[in-house]
């Protein structure tokens, strides 16, 4: 079928049932999306690591990159004491459809007690192209990952969904990550997008492409940090305001750090802000560590991180 056939078929299909049900997301839609939380306490997650937090490592050698991936869970349970991962393409490309390496990976897992949480996945095609022939494209060479993603136990895939949509534009890309969603639910792999630049980093954008998909299994990864900044560095939106808009369809959380302060805290980011605003979203389920500075090497910045995420985790907000 291609996109053209799907669109008449299954865009207007889930739009309609958007607007009458919210069926988005496994989360309630009371939550306040205001960004200001009320006091009270902050509920239990999981921690998983993010593999990004040690891409200086992985690429220092990148002959071996594919091999050192395979030790990845091994790295998270023996050095961090964390036992859910999330995989980036980027380091195992050339393995997707190498089905031995793939179980080679799930069984090192398993043989550390880790969970296979979600593949991040980058390079492959622009999802809102306006080129029919491209999105198709894009979509073909993102099925390989959901079929990946499957064989080795996540339960979804993170997609970059591409810089031609705005809140009042959305056919295309909507399009494209429909299809995708569809695949992925034959799969039991849901399809989530991250605030990763462009548009998906602009709520009103990203809102507007999930409610016009309208998929149950299509959803968001809302990222802490990942927010317009201006030339110094600092966000130039309400980041806790976009957060609890992004929350309401969440399927994963991506707990982004930089620059510890003294006390531990991170610089820019109030982490028990936002850990309350996900409570009050109703997430209790993996949030994924991704350390991205460059003051704190990377081990030490993801143990920064996992402490303070630690240390709000069944914790008062005061609000």
């Amino acid at each position: 079928m291609n996109m053209s056939q799907y669109n008449r078929r299954q865009i207007g299909r889930f739009s309609l049932a958007a607007a009458l049900s919210p069926v988005l997301s496994n989360f309630s839609f009371a939550a306040d999306e205001s960004g200001k939380p009320s006091a009270g306490k902050i509920g239990d997650f999981k921690i998983s690591l993010a593999q990004w937090s040690l891409h200086k490592r992985l690429f220092a050698d990148r002959a071996k990159t594919a091999d050192l991936n395979l030790d990845f869970p091994k790295m998270a349970k023996v050095e961090f004491g964390i036992d859910g991962v999330e995989y980036v393409n980027q380091f195992f490309k050339d393995k997707v459809r190498d089905e031995a390496y793939l179980k080679e990976l799930t069984k090192r897992a398993a043989d550390h007690g880790v969970t296979n949480v979600l593949i991040m996945i980058d390079a492959e095609g622009d999802l809102s192209v306006e080129n029919t022939e491209k999105r198709n494209q894009a979509v073909e060479n993102h099925k390989k990952w959901v079929d990946a993603a499957a064989l080795i136990g996540c339960h979804a895939i993170r997609i970059n969904t591409g810089s031609n949509y705005s809140p009042t534009k959305t056919a295309p890309a909507a399009e494209a990550c429909a299809a995708l969603a569809e695949y992925g639910a034959k799969n039991k792999i849901e399809i989530i997008c991250e605030n990763h630049g462009g548009p998906s980093s602009d709520p009103d954008s990203l809102i507007a492409l999930i409610k016009a998909v309208g998929s149950s299994n299509f959803g968001t990864l809302p990222d802490f940090g990942n927010f317009p900044r201006d030339k110094n560095g600092k966000h130039t939106i309400d980041i806790y305001k976009a957060i609890a808009r992004m929350m309401p369809y969440a399927k994963g959380v991506s707990a982004k750090s930089l620059v510890f302060d003294a006390a531990g805290n991170e610089r820019d980011m109030d982490f028990g802000r936002i850990l309350k605003i996900v409570t009050d979203a109703g997430y209790n389920s993996w949030i994924g560590i991704e350390y991205e500075g460059n003051e704190t090497p990377e081990p030490a910045g993801i143990v920064s991180t996992k402490k303070l995420l630690e240390r709000y985790r069944g914790a008062e907000y005061k609000g």
